[in-house]
């Protein structure tokens, strides 16, 4: 055998686990609680609820209205190419070169704005005259 090589009676001890690994626990006084740590867990979870009852819903809030903001801009934008693209519409419809295309465009509109109306005009609030 080598000289590095442990012997069989030094293999078959057993090692003892350090008093305490945890540096918290170690300084635990002989009644088995330590006064700072109850107090420190005590004030995560205060700040834990009141984060909750304050941050969590006020992140929601400015969440929706990020999103909304987005989704209204993109809407109108959307809204307006829809628009420029429906009066252009007759300039690519198969009609005779002489003939008067802008009707084509006019007509659509109108249906879009006489949708937008009746769906308007079936929500509207009755009056208490």
């Amino acid at each position: 055998m080598s000289d590095t090589a442990p012997s069989e009676s030094a293999r078959s001890t057993p090692v003892a686990p350090p008093p305490s690994a945890d540096p918290a626990r170690a300084a635990l006084g002989p009644t088995g609680s330590d006064w700072t740590l109850s107090v420190a867990d005590r004030i995560e979870s205060v700040v834990g609820a009141v984060r909750d009852k304050t941050t969590v819903p006020i992140t929601k809030v400015a969440r929706g209205v990020v999103f909304g903001l987005v989704a209204a801009a993109a809407g109108t934008a959307a809204l307006i190419f829809a628009i420029v693209a429906v009066v252009r519409l007759h300039v690519y419809l198969p009609y005779h070169p002489e003939g008067r295309q802008v009707w084509t465009s006019y007509a659509v509109l109108g249906a879009i704005f006489m949708l937008a109306g009746a769906f308007f005009w079936r929500k509207r609030a009755a009056r208490d005259d």
